[in-house]
Protein backbone atom coordinates (compact mmCIF):
# COMPACT_ATOMS: atom_id res chain seq x y z
CA UNK A 1 0.00 0.00 0.00
CA UNK A 2 3.00 2.50 1.11
CA UNK A 3 4.45 1.23 -2.50
CA UNK A 4 1.27 2.29 -4.42
CA UNK A 5 1.07 5.66 -2.41
CA UNK A 6 5.15 6.74 -3.62
CA UNK A 7 4.51 5.88 -6.79
CA UNK A 8 0.83 7.40 -6.98
CA UNK A 9 3.11 10.72 -5.23
CA UNK A 10 6.37 10.26 -8.05
CA UNK A 11 3.71 9.55 -11.24
CA UNK A 12 1.31 13.14 -9.92
CA UNK A 13 4.66 15.35 -9.43
CA UNK A 14 5.76 14.01 -13.04
CA UNK A 15 2.49 15.39 -14.40
CA UNK A 16 2.80 19.03 -12.70
CA UNK A 17 6.17 19.19 -13.83
CA UNK A 18 4.95 18.26 -17.52
CA UNK A 19 2.48 20.38 -16.44
CA UNK A 20 4.29 23.54 -16.06
CA UNK A 21 6.63 23.08 -19.29
CA UNK A 22 3.29 23.44 -21.12
CA UNK A 23 0.25 25.60 -21.44
CA UNK A 24 -2.79 25.58 -23.58
CA UNK A 25 -5.30 29.05 -23.40
CA UNK A 26 -8.96 29.43 -24.62
CA UNK A 27 -9.32 33.14 -25.67
CA UNK A 28 -11.61 35.57 -27.43
CA UNK A 29 -13.10 38.48 -28.26
CA UNK A 30 -17.05 39.41 -28.34
CA UNK A 31 -18.04 42.68 -30.50
CA UNK A 32 -21.33 44.00 -30.89
CA UNK A 33 -22.41 47.10 -32.49
CA UNK A 34 -25.75 48.63 -33.27
CA UNK A 35 -25.20 50.78 -36.36
CA UNK A 36 -27.32 52.91 -38.91
CA UNK A 37 -25.30 53.62 -42.54
CA UNK A 38 -26.56 55.08 -45.32
CA UNK A 39 -25.95 55.59 -49.40
CA UNK A 40 -27.23 56.45 -52.44
CA UNK A 41 -30.56 57.35 -50.37
CA UNK A 42 -31.28 54.03 -48.38
CA UNK A 43 -29.83 53.16 -45.11
CA UNK A 44 -29.84 49.79 -43.05
CA UNK A 45 -29.91 49.83 -39.70
CA UNK A 46 -28.21 46.43 -37.77
CA UNK A 47 -27.01 44.52 -34.89
CA UNK A 48 -23.41 43.68 -36.38
CA UNK A 49 -19.94 43.05 -35.16
CA UNK A 50 -16.53 44.04 -35.26
CA UNK A 51 -16.93 47.63 -34.70
CA UNK A 52 -13.79 48.03 -32.42
CA UNK A 53 -12.38 44.81 -32.72
CA UNK A 54 -12.57 41.80 -34.22
CA UNK A 55 -15.48 39.05 -32.84
CA UNK A 56 -13.19 35.55 -32.43
CA UNK A 57 -12.44 32.94 -30.75
CA UNK A 58 -9.85 30.53 -30.49
CA UNK A 59 -7.25 28.14 -28.68
CA UNK A 60 -3.34 28.32 -28.23
CA UNK A 61 -0.65 26.43 -26.66
CA UNK A 62 2.73 26.53 -25.79
CA UNK A 63 5.05 23.32 -25.39
CA UNK A 64 9.14 23.72 -23.23
CA UNK A 65 11.19 21.29 -25.50
CA UNK A 66 14.24 22.31 -23.19
CA UNK A 67 17.38 24.24 -24.18
CA UNK A 68 15.34 27.52 -25.27
CA UNK A 69 13.64 25.31 -27.63
CA UNK A 70 9.52 25.75 -27.51
CA UNK A 71 6.70 24.86 -29.99
CA UNK A 72 3.47 25.73 -30.17
CA UNK A 73 0.32 26.35 -31.69
CA UNK A 74 -2.56 28.66 -32.92
CA UNK A 75 -6.64 27.84 -34.18
CA UNK A 76 -8.81 31.23 -34.49
CA UNK A 77 -11.93 31.18 -35.61
CA UNK A 78 -14.26 34.22 -36.89
CA UNK A 79 -17.64 34.75 -34.69
CA UNK A 80 -20.65 36.55 -35.46
CA UNK A 81 -21.89 37.03 -31.29
CA UNK A 82 -25.12 38.85 -33.51
CA UNK A 83 -26.02 35.73 -34.90
CA UNK A 84 -24.44 32.91 -32.94
CA UNK A 85 -22.46 31.43 -35.62
CA UNK A 86 -18.79 30.64 -36.65
CA UNK A 87 -17.05 31.40 -40.48
CA UNK A 88 -19.01 28.47 -42.19
CA UNK A 89 -16.56 29.01 -45.10
CA UNK A 90 -13.71 27.69 -42.78
CA UNK A 91 -13.77 27.48 -39.54
CA UNK A 92 -10.44 28.36 -38.62
CA UNK A 93 -10.35 31.24 -40.93
CA UNK A 94 -8.62 33.51 -38.80
CA UNK A 95 -5.43 31.51 -37.93
CA UNK A 96 -3.87 28.23 -38.06
CA UNK A 97 -0.67 27.44 -37.56
CA UNK A 98 2.03 25.71 -35.48
CA UNK A 99 5.50 27.19 -34.81
CA UNK A 100 8.85 26.65 -33.17
CA UNK A 101 10.60 29.04 -31.59
CA UNK A 102 13.80 29.46 -29.52
CA UNK A 103 16.58 32.33 -29.83
CA UNK A 104 16.95 32.39 -33.70
CA UNK A 105 13.07 33.63 -33.21
CA UNK A 106 9.86 31.86 -34.71
CA UNK A 107 8.96 29.38 -38.05
CA UNK A 108 5.59 29.94 -37.75
CA UNK A 109 3.78 27.05 -40.66
CA UNK A 110 -0.13 27.66 -41.80
CA UNK A 111 -2.62 29.88 -42.81
CA UNK A 112 -2.28 33.86 -41.01
CA UNK A 113 -1.89 37.11 -41.96
CA UNK A 114 0.69 38.16 -44.28
CA UNK A 115 3.91 40.53 -42.79
CA UNK A 116 2.58 43.68 -45.26
CA UNK A 117 -0.90 43.19 -43.82
CA UNK A 118 0.71 43.65 -40.11
CA UNK A 119 2.25 47.12 -40.67
CA UNK A 120 -1.24 48.53 -42.16
CA UNK A 121 -2.31 46.73 -38.98
CA UNK A 122 0.20 48.90 -36.47
CA UNK A 123 -0.76 52.17 -37.92
CA UNK A 124 -3.94 52.47 -39.11
CA UNK A 125 -5.52 53.64 -35.37
CA UNK A 126 -8.22 51.39 -35.71
CA UNK A 127 -6.44 48.33 -36.27
CA UNK A 128 -8.19 47.99 -39.92
CA UNK A 129 -11.81 47.34 -38.09
CA UNK A 130 -15.07 48.34 -38.24
CA UNK A 131 -16.28 52.08 -40.11
CA UNK A 132 -12.56 53.44 -39.89
CA UNK A 133 -11.08 50.46 -41.44
CA UNK A 134 -8.52 52.16 -43.43
CA UNK A 135 -9.07 49.08 -46.20
CA UNK A 136 -12.16 50.18 -47.25
CA UNK A 137 -10.65 52.28 -49.40
CA UNK A 138 -7.78 49.61 -51.03
CA UNK A 139 -8.61 48.46 -54.03
CA UNK A 140 -6.86 44.88 -55.67
CA UNK A 141 -7.17 46.56 -58.72
CA UNK A 142 -8.98 43.51 -60.84
CA UNK A 143 -5.60 41.21 -59.75
CA UNK A 144 -7.84 38.23 -57.98
CA UNK A 145 -5.04 38.82 -55.11
CA UNK A 146 -6.12 36.63 -52.28
CA UNK A 147 -3.49 37.69 -49.72
CA UNK A 148 -3.79 41.47 -49.28
CA UNK A 149 -4.65 40.13 -45.61
CA UNK A 150 -4.49 36.44 -44.73
CA UNK A 151 -2.77 34.07 -46.56
CA UNK A 152 -2.87 30.13 -47.26
CA UNK A 153 -0.03 27.42 -47.02
CA UNK A 154 2.10 30.71 -45.42
CA UNK A 155 5.79 30.03 -44.24
CA UNK A 156 7.04 32.39 -41.88
CA UNK A 157 10.01 33.70 -40.07
CA UNK A 158 9.97 36.07 -36.91
CA UNK A 159 12.58 37.46 -35.60
CA UNK A 160 13.56 37.19 -31.99
CA UNK A 161 13.70 40.12 -29.44
CA UNK A 162 16.07 41.71 -27.93
CA UNK A 163 17.36 43.33 -31.11
CA UNK A 164 17.49 46.90 -29.76
CA UNK A 165 14.25 47.81 -30.71
CA UNK A 166 14.35 45.88 -34.34
CA UNK A 167 11.61 43.41 -35.61
CA UNK A 168 10.84 41.95 -38.42
CA UNK A 169 8.90 38.89 -40.74
CA UNK A 170 9.61 37.43 -43.66
CA UNK A 171 6.97 34.92 -45.35
CA UNK A 172 5.96 32.87 -48.67
CA UNK A 173 2.96 31.23 -49.53
CA UNK A 174 2.83 28.56 -51.98
CA UNK A 175 -0.05 28.62 -54.58
CA UNK A 176 -0.75 25.12 -54.67
CA UNK A 177 -2.91 26.14 -58.51
CA UNK A 178 -4.93 28.58 -56.80
CA UNK A 179 -4.92 32.21 -58.61
CA UNK A 180 -3.75 35.03 -56.39
CA UNK A 181 -2.65 33.03 -53.75
CA UNK A 182 1.14 32.83 -54.56
CA UNK A 183 2.98 35.07 -52.94
CA UNK A 184 5.96 36.00 -50.48
CA UNK A 185 7.23 39.37 -49.11
CA UNK A 186 8.27 40.64 -46.07
CA UNK A 187 8.69 43.35 -43.16
CA UNK A 188 11.19 45.72 -41.42
CA UNK A 189 10.37 48.23 -38.03
CA UNK A 190 11.76 49.29 -35.30
CA UNK A 191 10.29 50.65 -31.77
CA UNK A 192 10.61 51.87 -28.54
CA UNK A 193 8.65 53.29 -26.04
CA UNK A 194 7.48 56.53 -28.51
CA UNK A 195 8.36 55.73 -31.24
CA UNK A 196 7.55 52.88 -34.25
CA UNK A 197 8.30 52.85 -37.42
CA UNK A 198 8.19 50.12 -40.18
CA UNK A 199 7.95 49.14 -43.72
CA UNK A 200 6.68 45.99 -45.70
CA UNK A 201 6.52 44.63 -49.35
CA UNK A 202 4.48 41.67 -51.04
CA UNK A 203 4.66 40.55 -54.51
CA UNK A 204 1.27 37.86 -55.49
CA UNK A 205 0.84 36.51 -58.56
CA UNK A 206 -2.27 37.45 -59.91
CA UNK A 207 -4.50 37.22 -63.09
CA UNK A 208 -1.77 35.64 -66.23
CA UNK A 209 1.40 35.55 -63.99
CA UNK A 210 1.27 39.52 -63.57
CA UNK A 211 1.85 40.98 -59.92
CA UNK A 212 -0.02 42.34 -57.75
CA UNK A 213 2.49 44.10 -55.72
CA UNK A 214 1.80 46.12 -52.34
CA UNK A 215 4.42 48.64 -50.53
CA UNK A 216 3.68 49.91 -46.74
CA UNK A 217 5.24 51.94 -44.38
CA UNK A 218 4.23 53.21 -41.37
CA UNK A 219 5.45 55.55 -38.38
CA UNK A 220 3.38 56.76 -34.77
CA UNK A 221 4.70 58.80 -32.34
CA UNK A 222 3.19 59.17 -28.83
CA UNK A 223 3.88 62.39 -27.73
CA UNK A 224 1.95 61.67 -24.04
CA UNK A 225 -0.92 63.77 -24.70
CA UNK A 226 -1.82 62.30 -28.57
CA UNK A 227 -0.15 59.63 -30.39
CA UNK A 228 -0.42 60.33 -33.95
CA UNK A 229 0.25 57.93 -37.08
CA UNK A 230 0.68 58.21 -40.37
CA UNK A 231 0.96 54.92 -43.14
CA UNK A 232 1.51 55.38 -46.83
CA UNK A 233 0.23 52.50 -49.01
CA UNK A 234 0.78 51.87 -52.78
CA UNK A 235 -1.02 49.14 -54.52
CA UNK A 236 -0.16 48.57 -58.22
CA UNK A 237 -1.19 45.62 -60.84
CA UNK A 238 -0.10 45.80 -64.32
CA UNK A 239 0.14 49.54 -65.31
CA UNK A 240 -3.06 50.44 -62.67
CA UNK A 241 -1.95 52.04 -59.38
CA UNK A 242 -3.56 53.24 -56.26
CA UNK A 243 -1.86 55.30 -53.56
CA UNK A 244 -3.41 56.03 -49.90
CA UNK A 245 -2.34 58.30 -47.96
CA UNK A 246 -3.30 58.08 -44.14
CA UNK A 247 -2.68 60.12 -40.60
CA UNK A 248 -4.57 59.59 -37.66
CA UNK A 249 -4.33 60.23 -33.95
CA UNK A 250 -5.57 58.48 -30.47
CA UNK A 251 -6.50 61.22 -27.98
CA UNK A 252 -6.52 60.23 -24.17
CA UNK A 253 -9.10 62.73 -23.22
CA UNK A 254 -9.99 60.70 -19.58
CA UNK A 255 -7.67 58.06 -17.16
CA UNK A 256 -10.38 55.41 -19.32
CA UNK A 257 -11.36 57.41 -22.51
CA UNK A 258 -9.55 58.13 -25.70
CA UNK A 259 -10.97 59.59 -28.97
CA UNK A 260 -9.87 58.45 -32.21
CA UNK A 261 -10.40 60.16 -35.80
CA UNK A 262 -8.43 59.54 -38.81
CA UNK A 263 -8.35 60.71 -42.54
CA UNK A 264 -7.27 58.66 -45.65
CA UNK A 265 -7.39 60.03 -49.67
CA UNK A 266 -7.07 57.25 -51.69
CA UNK A 267 -6.08 58.33 -55.60
CA UNK A 268 -5.35 56.16 -58.41
CA UNK A 269 -3.41 57.23 -61.51
CA UNK A 270 -4.99 57.93 -64.95
CA UNK A 271 -4.78 54.31 -66.82
CA UNK A 272 -6.78 52.86 -63.30
CA UNK A 273 -9.37 56.00 -63.41
CA UNK A 274 -10.58 54.70 -66.83
CA UNK A 275 -11.67 51.30 -65.58
CA UNK A 276 -14.95 51.11 -63.73
CA UNK A 277 -14.40 48.93 -60.82
CA UNK A 278 -10.42 49.77 -60.57
CA UNK A 279 -10.66 53.21 -60.07
CA UNK A 280 -9.68 54.18 -56.48
CA UNK A 281 -10.32 58.36 -55.55
CA UNK A 282 -12.06 58.90 -52.21
CA UNK A 283 -11.60 60.94 -49.24
CA UNK A 284 -12.42 59.05 -45.91
CA UNK A 285 -13.16 60.35 -42.61
CA UNK A 286 -13.24 58.82 -39.81
CA UNK A 287 -13.86 59.55 -35.34
CA UNK A 288 -14.63 57.98 -32.92
CA UNK A 289 -14.31 57.23 -28.99
CA UNK A 290 -13.33 54.14 -26.84
CA UNK A 291 -14.22 54.32 -23.18
CA UNK A 292 -12.79 51.27 -21.03
CA UNK A 293 -14.83 50.13 -18.43
CA UNK A 294 -12.08 47.76 -17.58
CA UNK A 295 -9.16 45.99 -19.07
CA UNK A 296 -11.56 43.49 -21.05
CA UNK A 297 -14.71 45.19 -21.82
CA UNK A 298 -14.87 48.67 -23.63
CA UNK A 299 -17.99 50.88 -24.73
CA UNK A 300 -17.41 52.87 -28.15
CA UNK A 301 -18.59 54.77 -30.75
CA UNK A 302 -17.79 55.60 -34.09
CA UNK A 303 -18.68 57.82 -37.67
CA UNK A 304 -17.53 57.47 -40.83
CA UNK A 305 -17.85 58.86 -44.29
CA UNK A 306 -16.03 58.03 -47.58
CA UNK A 307 -16.14 60.55 -50.05
CA UNK A 308 -15.79 58.95 -53.61
CA UNK A 309 -15.37 60.84 -56.59
CA UNK A 310 -14.98 59.67 -60.22
CA UNK A 311 -15.57 56.44 -60.62
CA UNK A 312 -14.59 54.95 -57.38
CA UNK A 313 -17.81 53.29 -55.12
CA UNK A 314 -16.12 52.38 -51.84
CA UNK A 315 -18.16 51.97 -48.92
CA UNK A 316 -17.90 52.07 -45.51
CA UNK A 317 -18.69 48.08 -44.63
CA UNK A 318 -19.10 44.96 -46.47
CA UNK A 319 -22.62 44.57 -45.78
CA UNK A 320 -23.68 48.30 -46.00
CA UNK A 321 -25.61 49.79 -48.87
CA UNK A 322 -23.74 50.09 -51.96
CA UNK A 323 -22.56 53.56 -52.74
CA UNK A 324 -23.17 55.10 -56.45
CA UNK A 325 -20.06 55.78 -58.69
CA UNK A 326 -18.96 59.42 -57.24
CA UNK A 327 -21.19 58.90 -54.45
CA UNK A 328 -21.01 59.25 -50.45
CA UNK A 329 -21.13 56.45 -48.03
CA UNK A 330 -21.50 56.67 -44.11
CA UNK A 331 -21.78 55.20 -41.36
CA UNK A 332 -22.25 55.58 -37.35
CA UNK A 333 -22.11 52.96 -34.66
CA UNK A 334 -22.47 52.17 -30.83
CA UNK A 335 -21.06 49.32 -29.40
CA UNK A 336 -19.87 46.96 -26.68
CA UNK A 337 -16.38 44.51 -26.64
CA UNK A 338 -15.49 42.22 -24.22
CA UNK A 339 -11.68 40.38 -24.32
CA UNK A 340 -11.31 36.75 -22.44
Amino acid sequence: MKKSLVALAVLAGFAGAAAAQSSVTLFGVIDVAARYTKANGQNVKQLTNDGSSSSRFGVRGVEDLGGGLKAGFWLESALSADTGTADSSRFWGRRASVSLMGDFGEVRLGRGKTSTRLVVDDFDVYSTTGLGDVTRVYNTLGSSTQTINRADNLAQYFLPGGLGGAYGSFDVAAGEGAVGAKSYGGRLGWKDSAINVAAGYQSTEGVATAKFKQISLGASYDFGMAKVSGLWSQLKFNSLKQNIYTIGAVVPVTTAGSVLAQFSDAETNSAADRVAGTAGDAKFYTVGYLHNLSKRTSLYTTASLIDNSGLAAFKVQGNAVNSARGGKSGGFDVGIKHSF
